[in-house]
């Protein structure tokens, strides 16, 4: 039986962005701004077909017309980027000086081989503020849509108006943290950053009132996750079949479960809620994870502060040390790559790492790691029907919980997730030119995802104490949970892994 906590507490609170008798939920509204978003960037996207030039239809194999996909919107959306020196190139589009690209172009006609390769320099930058555009381009997007939404449902649009500027300015500090070329060399991601900048300012001057009327953690979140539907595609569970599936769907819950009772059982953890979150952020994808884990449960802001800080960390470690470890031990590139897509928790790791290996490396760790991704709903659907039917229930009382209380503690947003997925793989497998008009609107919302996502987490760092998230660590229990889950995660993984792509399907990533 879990602890009573207070609503104010936790992850899901009982004071939503509008007033407690208004029809538009949370969880509503997200959806609403998430499908409008997808909606809008489906129909921004247009297809180019370019003729082919007057010497190609000489030849006499005549050259078939070319066609592209493009995004009206496109331009208005970036974010800063890598930089060296001077963090105002993070907005600015890189160029690679003259004496590298003549080097290239030597080495493409076979000029200089055998000679060692200089090292390059690093890269100019175009003077013009480009991604300063797209940066405050993406900024008047979410906040004016946020802000629209919030005042025509009887939200606090005019708090979330007064704020939104210090938070997302706090954002951009953290994407240009995260953009400094040796940070980003060890892949410190910019949720790691976003954290850290919020829980300095609350732990220090503490969060001004006037801003946190826009640090809308869960609103931020929601969001962001109905938008990553539409990025996870049924076809990639047809691109490596039954052994990908095996890998990611059947290994995943088994440490999911074990994670969770070794927790409550063997470590004896106080808050289940922070035991979920944990299991659920190592085991399945780390952080989106981790936050729908935190709404079905209800977990404390805290607790998910604390699950994300560790998942950040171990990401880093693994990242560098598996494709050692796979190169020292001479495992191939397909085995590796399964057990790097199956472990590590960050995406954006997992390609990292499968470039270390090699190409065939990386392409089977993504999609290994696109088909767990597939699981956040169900797993969020599961946790939410045990946390009502047992964790919460009181044991004394003989009432059998029925489904219209899951259905109320379940979190309705991740049905918006759940249609995304599903509308954009059958657009993209079943329509004409569906794949570039998938791929071309997925390129825009990406760009606004990542914005919500990286809002989210300076949000969760504003309204954190540290003092709380102390309290959770003490006595090492969580560090060791996630410890011994990630153990036993490597090993089945490994182990599921090479059965599959080695035993029983030797012929799969073919």
């Amino acid at each position: 039986m879990s602890e009573p906590t207070t609503p104010a507490d936790t992850f899901e609170p009982v004071t939503e962005t509008t007033s407690p008798d208004s029809f538009w939920s949370e969880d509503l509204l997200a959806i609403v701004i998430g499908w409008t978003i997808l909606l809008v960037s489906l129909f921004c996207v247009r297809f180019v077909t370019t003729e082919p030039a007057a010497e190609d239809t000489q030849a006499s194999v005549a050259a078939e017309p070319v066609t592209e996909a493009t995004h009206l919107l496109g331009p208005l959306v970036d974010k800063p980027k890598r930089w060296y020196d001077a963090p105002i190139d993070s907005f600015r589009k890189e160029i690679k000086p003259e004496e590298v690209v003549a080097s290239e172009a030597g080495i493409a006609e076979g000029e200089g081989v055998g000679e060692p390769a200089a090292v390059p320099p690093p890269p100019k930058f175009n003077p013009e503020l480009t991604r300063l555009t797209g940066t405050l381009g993406a900024g008047l997007i979410i906040g004016g849509l946020f802000t629209l939404v919030l005042f025509l449902t009887g939200g606090n649009g005019r708090e979330f108006l007064l704020g939104f500027p210090a938070v997302f300015l706090l954002a951009v500090l953290s994407y240009v943290m995260a953009g400094q070329a040796f940070v980003s060399s060890y892949n410190l991601e910019y949720a790691l950053w976003a954290l850290l900048v919020g829980l300095v300012i609350s732990n220090t001057v503490g969060t001004p009132k006037w801003m946190r009327g826009a640090a809308r953690t869960e609103f931020f979140i929601k969001t962001g996750l109905v938008l990553l539907g539409s990025e996870i595609l049924m076809s990639r569970l047809l691109a490596l079949g039954l052994p990908g599936v095996f890998v990611a769907w059947v290994v995943t819950p088994i440490v999911l479960i074990s994670t969770f009772w070794f927790g409550q059982r063997v470590l004896k953890l106080k808050s289940p809620t922070l035991n979920m979150v944990i299991s659920a952020d190592m085991s399945v994808c780390g952080v989106s994870a981790a936050i729908a884990s935190a709404a079905a449960c209800r977990a404390k802001k805290e607790e998910l502060s604390l699950a994300i800080g560790m998942s950040l960390s171990f990401t880093v470690i693994m990242m560098v040390v598996m494709p050692a470890v796979i190169r020292f031990t001479g495992m191939d590139e397909v085995l590796g790559g399964a057990w790097m897509g199956g472990t590590i928790d960050s995406t954006g790791a997992v390609a990292a790492a499968g470039e270390f290996l090699g190409d065939r490396a990386l392409e089977v760790a993504a999609t290994i790691k696109m088909i767990q991704n597939i699981l956040i709903g169900v797993v969020a659907f599961g946790i939410a029907v045990f946390w009502t039917t047992y964790m919460d229930r009181d044991p004394n009382s003989k009432i059998n919980v029925g489904w219209s209380e899951i259905w109320l503690r379940f979190p309705k947003f991740i049905l918006g997730f759940i249609i995304a997925s599903i509308v954009f793989s059958l657009i993209a497998g079943f329509v004409q030119d569906g794949r570039m008009w998938t791929e071309a609107s997925i390129g825009f919302t990406k760009g606004l995802r990542g914005w919500l996502f990286c809002l989210a987490f300076v949000s969760i760092g504003l309204e954190t104490n540290y003092a709380a998230i102390k309290e959770n660590l003490k006595g090492g229990k969580p560090l060791l949970l996630y410890v011994c889950g990630q153990s036993l995660n490597l090993t089945l993984t490994l182990v599921m892994a090479y059965l599959m792509f080695k035993v029983v399907f030797p012929n799969a990533a073919q």
